[in-house]
C-alpha cells in the first residue's frame, strides 16, 4: 500500500543515440532557462508556459510510465512529449491573446479548450510518474472539490463551478499551474539546483566527505558524525532528503555498520542528517524559496533567521550521535580519515563558490542573480586545478542532468499549481483555517499542533515543496488569524514539512536507506524521528522565543542563541539517558523540562532552566571525575 503511494515512474537507462539526444535537449533546455531568467526580462506567463511544455516533453521520454517501464520509449510516450512540445508552441503563439482575454468572461475557442485540457491532464501523468499516487491523489481530491463542491452543505460547499471556470483559473491565468510555486522553480530553484549539479560533478561531494571526515573522524563514533556534518554540507547543495540519503549514505552507512553500528541506527542517523539539508543555509532547498515569494520577505533575510534553527538540528542530532559512542565505546578506524593535506589538496576549490553565494546574498542581489553568480563561480573554480577541470562534454551533461534533477519539483510544483488555483477560487483555504481554529477554539498552543499534525501528514510521501505549499495555503490563514508573524508562521510550516521526509508511516527519506542498510524502512523511520528529536521542538521555540530566528535585538539574539544551544544538550541527554554515565529517570525529566525553560522568553524563566541544565550536567562532571580518580588510585 505505502509503496504504490511513493513508487514513481521509472528513470529509463536510454540506448546510446536516444541518450545523446535527450542530454542534448535537456542542455539546450538549461541554456534557455539561464537567459531567460539572467539576459531578457520575461512575462511570467510565458516563462511558466515554455518551462512547464519543455519540462514535460524531457520527462516522459526519461521517465516511464511504471516502476517497470521498459527502457525502450515507447510510442504513447513520444505522442505525450510531441503533445507537450505543442502546448508550449500554443500558448507562446496565442500568448498575447491569452492574456488580453477577460477570465471568465470571454468564452474559450475551440482550440484554447482543447490545449488547456490538455495541459492539465498532462500535468496530472507528469506528477504521478515523478512523484507518485501520494501527490496525485491529493490534486484528483481538490480537482474534484472544486467541480463538485456545490453538491455540499455549508460551510464547506461553493458556488456552481464548470470545468471551463476551472479550466480559466487554473490554465489560463497565473493562479495556477504558471502560479507562485512554478515561477520559482523556473528561475532560481533551477539555477541553484544547477549550480549543485556542477559541484557534485567536479567533485565537490567528496570534498565535504572529506572535510567532514578531517573534522570529526578520529573522534568516537567518527563516521557517523561525519554523516552527521557531511549530509548537512550536501543538503544544503542537493535541498532533497531522498537524493541527500542516496548520495552520502551509500558511503557512511557501510562505513558506520563496520564501526559497530546497528543497521538500523546507521540509517536513522543518515536520515536525520539528510532531512536538516533541506533547512540548512546559505542554499536551503526549493521551498524556502517559495517561502520568501509567499511572505515577501527577501531571500536573504529567510537566509538569516534559518541559520540559528539549522545548527540547533544539527547540534541535537550531533549531540546524541556522540552520546550514544560514548555509550557504547564505539572508536573509529584512523585508515579510514583524510589528512588535512589530501583534502585541502585540490578540494580547496569548492570553498570559493560558497563565499562567493554567501558573498552575494550579504550584498543583497536576488535569489536568481546569487544562484547565476554561484554557477559562474563555481565552473571558473573547476577550472583552478586539472582534476576539478570539466569538459566540453561534461559541461554539457551537467546542464542536461541539471534538467533530469528538476523534473519531480517541477512537476510537483504545477500539481501544487492546481492545489492553489483551486482553493483560492473556491475559498477553501480560509474555510479550512476557520475549522482549526473552531477545533483548536482559538488556543495558539492547540493550533500549532494541529498546524505540525496536518503539516506533516500533507507531506507524506510528496516532495516537501508540495507539503510546505499546501499547509501554506491551508493552514497558514488560521495562524495568520491568529496574529503569528508572516515569517516566524511560515518557517514552522517549512520545518515540519521538512520532517515530514523521515516521519512515518511513510517516510520517503527512510525507504531511501532502507535499500543501503539493509534494514526495515519503519524501523529506520522510528529511529531517525528519535534523533531528530529536537527538530520537532525548534519550531515551537522559535514561534514562541523569535529572538531564535535573530529577529530580537542584538542582546536578546545572544541570550536566545546561548539558551538554545544548552538546551538542545539538554534535550539529547534526556533523549539518549546517557552523560558519560546512565542518567536516572528523574534527571532525564529534569532536563526535558529545563530544556523548555531555558528558551522561553521571560526574564525569570529562562534562567532557571539554565541553572537546572548546568546543575545537571556539573553534577555528572564531578562524578565522572571522582569516580575517575578512584580509578587511578586503586590503580
Amino acid at each position: 500500500m505505502i509503496g504504490s503511494l511513493v513508487a514513481t515512474g521509472r528513470r529509463r537507462k536510454l540506448a546510446a543515440g536516444t541518450k545523446v539526444g535527450v542530454t542534448l535537449a535537456a542542455a539546450a533546455f538549461s541554456a534557455w532557462v539561464i537567459y531567460a531568467n539572467l539576459f531578457t526580462i520575461s512575462d511570467p506567463l510565458v516563462l511558466g508556459i515554455l518551462f512547464v511544455s519543455g519540462v514535460y516533453a524531457i520527462m516522459f521520454v526519461a521517465i516511464g510510465a511504471t516502476p517497470g517501464a521498459p527502457d525502450r520509449v515507447p510510442f504513447y510516450d513520444w505522442a505525450l512529449s510531441a503533445l507537450s512540445l505543442a502546448c508550449g508552441v500554443f500558448f507562446f503563439v496565442n500568448a498575447t491573446a491569452i492574456a488580453d482575454r477577460i477570465s471568465l468572461l470571454d468564452p474559450f475557442t475551440p482550440a484554447q479548450f482543447a490545449f488547456g485540457t490538455a495541459l492539465m491532464l498532462l500535468t496530472l501523468e507528469a506528477t504521478r510518474r515523478s512523484t507518485g499516487m501520494g501527490l496525485t491523489g491529493v490534486v484528483l481530491a481538490f480537482l474534484a472539490y472544486n467541480w463538485f463542491g456545490y453538491l455540499l452543505p455549508p460551510p464547506f460547499g461553493h458556488g456552481v463551478s464548470d470545468f471551463s471556470y476551472l479550466l480559466d483559473i487554473l490554465v489560463f491565468t497565473t493562479d495556477g499551474i504558471f502560479g507562485v510555486p512554478v515561477q520559482v522553480v523556473a528561475s532560481y530553484v533551477f539555477l541553484f539546483v544547477m549550480f549543485g549539479t556542477f559541484l557534485a560533478k567536479a567533485g565537490g561531494g567528496d570534498f565535504f566527505f572529506n572535510l567532514a571526515a578531517l573534522v570529526t573522524g578520529r573522534a568516537r563514533g567518527g563516521p557517523a558524525k561525519i554523516a552527521v556534518i557531511s549530509s548537512g554540507l550536501y543538503g544544503t547543495m542537493s535541498g532533497s532528503p531522498t537524493s541527500d540519503v542516496v548520495a552520502t549514505g551509500s558511503i557512511t552507512i557501510p562505513v558506520m555498520k563496520r564501526l559497530g553500528y546497528t543497521p538500523r541506527f546507521a540509517a536513522g542517523v543518515e536520515v536525520a542528517a539528510s532531512t536538516g539539508g533541506s533547512a540548512m543555509p546559505p542554499i536551503m532547498g526549493s521551498a524556502a524559496f517559495i517561502l520568501a515569494e509567499y511572505t515577501g520577505t527577501a531571500y536573504n533575510e529567510v537566509v538569516l533567521a534559518a541559520i540559528v534553527p539549522a545548527l540547533l538540528y544539527y547540534v541535537g542530532v550531533f549531540g546524541q550521535v556522540h552520546l550514544r559512542a560514548v555509550k557504547d565505546d564505539l572508536r573509529p578506524s584512523e585508515d579510514e580519515v583524510p589528512s588535512a593535506l589530501e583534502t585541502f589538496r585540490e578540494g580547496w576549490v569548492f570553498v570559493i563558490p560558497i563565499v562567493g553565494i554567501v558573498w552575494a546574498l550579504l550584498s543583497g542581489y536576488s535569489p536568481t542573480f546569487t544562484a547565476g553568480i554561484g554557477v559562474l563561480v563555481m565552473l571558473l573554480a573547476s577550472m583552478l586545478t586539472k582534476r576539478t577541470r570539466l569538459t566540453l562534454w561534461q559541461w554539457i551533461e551537467g546542464l542536461g542532468e541539471t534538467t533530469l534533477r528538476i523534473l519531480p519539483v517541477a512537476g510537483a510544483c504545477a500539481a501544487a499549481g492546481l492545489v492553489i488555483g483551486g482553493l483560492s477560487m473556491t475559498g477553501l483555504g480560509m474555510k479550512a483555517a476557520n475549522v482549526i481554529l473552531v477545533i483548536s477554539d482559538a488556543e495558539p498552543l492547540v493550533t500549532l499542533l494541529i498546524a505540525a499534525i496536518v503539516t506533516i501528514v500533507l507531506g507524506l510521501g510528496m516532495p516537501t515543496p508540495s507539503a510546505y505549499i499546501l499547509a501554506a495555503v491551508l493552514v497558514g490563514p488560521a495562524l495568520a488569524q491568529l496574529g503569528f508573524p508572516i515569517l516566524q508562521a511560515h518557517m514552522f510550516l517549512l520545518y515540519f514539512a521538512v520532517l515530514s521526509a523521515l516521519t512515518p508511516p511513510i517516510a520517503v527519506a527512510a525507504l531511501a536507506a532502507a535499500a543501503i542498510a539493509d534494514e526495515d524502512p519503519f524501523r529506520i523511520a522510528f529511529t531517525a524521528v528519535r534523533l531528530a528529536a529536537i527538530g520537532f521542538f525548534l519550531p515551537f521555540a522559535f514561534v514562541w522565543n523569535p529572538a531564535l530566528l535573530l529577529l530580537g535585538g542584538p542582546l536578546a539574539n545572544v541570550a536566545a542563541v546561548v539558551c538554545g544551544l544548552l538546551a538542545t544538550c539538554a534535550v539529547a541527554a534526556a533523549i539518549e539517558g546517557h552523560l558519560g554515565r546512565a542518567v536516572p529517570a528523574w534527571e532525564r525529566a529534569l532536563l526535558a523540562v529545563a530544556a523548555v525553560a531555558a528558551i522561553a522568553p521571560v526574564p525569570w524563566l529562562a534562567p532557571l532552566g539554565v541553572v537546572a541544565i548546568l546543575a545537571v550536567f556539573g553534577r555528572h562532571a564531578m562524578r565522572m571525575r571522582a569516580e575517575a580518580g578512584q580509578a587511578k588510585t586503586m590503580g
